[in-house]
């Protein structure tokens, strides 16, 4: 407190950072971004702040309070200086264009809350990380027993999610209900899994294991179409596709293209593993295509 009720002419930056409620470190940064021009300094070779000096603080401060950032009180200083000359510095800046911004801002925060809300709400019924997961998706395997879906389920899935989207994922969600609900079908996929991870660097693509391994697959990925069919879920991926587009009305573009996506997940496959993906995709296609055929 001053020794006397006569204010001073002017206040070192502690004292006008402390009247203002701010810190010596913000009154510095808003010198070195244009917000506040720099006061001289005395003979001491500290600053002094005035009447004028003090006002504006006071108005950073308030506009600050009702979220306004520093770039756009810096253009409503700017526009008032460029309206009225220096001597705006001393009144209120016209904000109603950055009040409008800021308008506009907080309502797609509102809506951005709200989807985290739900999201958090969501993920508590559903559970974790099941619920982090598309709704689209989680749909498809809600009625299935808790544990019934095994970790590398859902990486699965959250993969294909990210490459074509909650459509494909829900789509893939089909196989793994089948897995889920036929422990035939689980054990012959793990005794697959366990062969074709045996496909390391030391075997080469031409090794008849290969081959035999992509029969294999191509077989078993029959099978598990025909579980799909008998149980109905292929019905079921028909009305998917009927919503889809309604559920994710609003979120085009949001995902990155399939093609991109996939050069950029990492896949640590031997040469040899990966000609019996590829060879046991081509042989997959052909039997569906001659199982339609007969069916026509």
């Amino acid at each position: 407190m001053y020794p006397s009720l006569t204010p001073p002419r002017q206040v070192k930056i502690g004292d006008a950072a402390a009247f203002a409620g701010i810190t010596p470190r913000a009154i510095r940064h808003y010198h070195e971004i244009g917000l506040l021009p720099e006061p001289e300094r005395g003979g001491d070779g500290r600053r002094r702040y005035g009447y004028d000096d003090m006002t504006r603080l006071l108005w950073i401060r308030k506009m600050a309070d009702a979220g306004i950032s520093l770039d756009d009180m810096r253009a409503a200083f700017g526009e008032a200086r460029d309206e009225a000359g220096d001597e705006a510095l001393d009144h209120a800046p016209d904000i109603e264009s950055v009040l409008s911004r800021l308008e506009e801002t907080l309502a797609a925060q509102e809506a951005a809350v709200k989807r985290r809300r739900a999201a958090v709400q969501r993920l508590r019924a559903v559970g974790s990380p099941l619920g982090l997961l598309s709704e689209l998706v989680t749909d498809r395997l809600s009625h299935l027993p808790p544990g019934a879906l095994r970790p590398s389920d859902l990486d699965a899935l959250l993969v294909t999610e990210r490459i074509f989207g909650p459509l494909g994922a829900a789509i893939q969600a089909s196989t793994f209900i089948v897995l889920a609900t036929h422990p035939d079908l689980r054990a012959e996929e793990d005794r697959l899994e366990a062969a074709e991870a045996a496909l390391d660097d030391g075997v080469e693509p031409d090794d008849p294991r290969v081959e035999e391994l992509a029969v294999q697959r191509c077989a078993h990925q029959m099978a598990l179409n025909q579980a799909i069919e008998a149980a109905g879920l292929d019905a079921a991926e028909e009305k998917i596709f009927e919503i889809y587009d309604a559920d994710l009305k609003g979120e085009e573009g949001t995902e990155m293209s399939a093609a991109a996506a996939i050069t950029k997940m990492p896949y640590d496959f031997s040469p040899a593993r990966m000609r019996c993906v590829e060879l046991a995709g081509r042989l997959f296609g052909e039997a569906l295509a001659d199982a339609h055929s007969a069916d026509s």
